[in-house]
């Protein structure tokens, strides 16, 4: 947050805290959905973010793994162990249940949530897209330690992010049309016991007004940011279905 508001200063936009008064749009928004959706309407705000089922919607070439969306009272039936996450809100830790007992009695159980096949991912990545190509990316994570490091920095990496470049276009030539012009997307490295190496697959999307640029570039973040989540004047029509009411 701290690098996007210091690389916002630098093009000359005044940076407020939610919480100050006298707040007034048009404005652009980076900080949580619960802040944001209320004051969206004030700040004449259109908070872009993809649909609860986007993940569960993609064909399996590029999630590698089962998915379906449904409740948590859906959650609270399985038998086997399954990696149960809220779509988007981060309403409750992102986990593998072995069955529906050990998810939290105190949830909604209409609250929607993403049911997916237990895998592996070997390193995990942040691209942060614009119009469906990366502006910039980062590595986020190896074997689900947190472990930072901008994307094609050195000549070994740079392979593989001509690989998740490659992995992107296809993603975005079949499914762009399904995601808001702004947005992130996390990628990885899925490891399958049955077959040698690695496939890249998508780990989920996310609003870019909510997602940490890890060792992303903070001016091109800024770019996909300023997008996801401005004025509704400067709303694309392609976007329109994206706005969270």
């Amino acid at each position: 947050m701290e690098l996007l508001a210091v690389e916002a200063a630098g093009r000359g936009m005044p940076v407020r805290a939610a919480e100050e008064p006298g707040l007034a749009g048009p404005a652009y928004w980076y900080g949580g959905p619960v802040a944001g959706a209320r004051l969206a309407g004030r700040l004449t705000i259109a908070l872009l973010e993809p649909t609860d089922d986007w993940l569960a919607e993609l064909p399996e070439e590029f999630t590698g793994r089962r998915i379906r969306a449904g409740t948590v009272a859906d959650a609270w039936a399985i038998d086997r162990p399954t990696f149960v996450k809220p779509p988007r809100d981060k309403s409750f830790p992102a986990d593998v249940h072995t069955d529906g007992s050990r998810l939290s009695s105190a949830l909604d159980p209409a609250e929607p949530v993403l049911l997916s096949d237990v895998v592996t991912f070997a390193a995990e990545y942040r691209l942060f897209l614009l119009d469906g190509r990366i502006a910039t990316a980062s590595r986020y994570a190896v074997f689900g330690r947190l472990d930072p490091r901008p994307l094609g920095t050195d000549p070994a990496d740079r392979a593989t992010a001509a690989q998740i470049t490659e992995f992107v276009d296809r993603l975005a030539a079949a499914a762009g049309h399904t995601l808001p012009s702004a947005v992130v997307v996390d990628v990885g490295q899925l490891l399958d016991p049955y077959r040698p190496g690695h496939r890249w697959a998508v780990v989920e999307a996310n609003m870019a007004w909510f997602s940490h640029a890890y060792a992303a570039d903070p001016a091109r973040v800024l770019d996909v940011v300023l997008r996801s989540a401005g004025p509704r004047e400067h709303l694309r029509p392609r976007d329109v279905a994206f706005v969270r009411h």
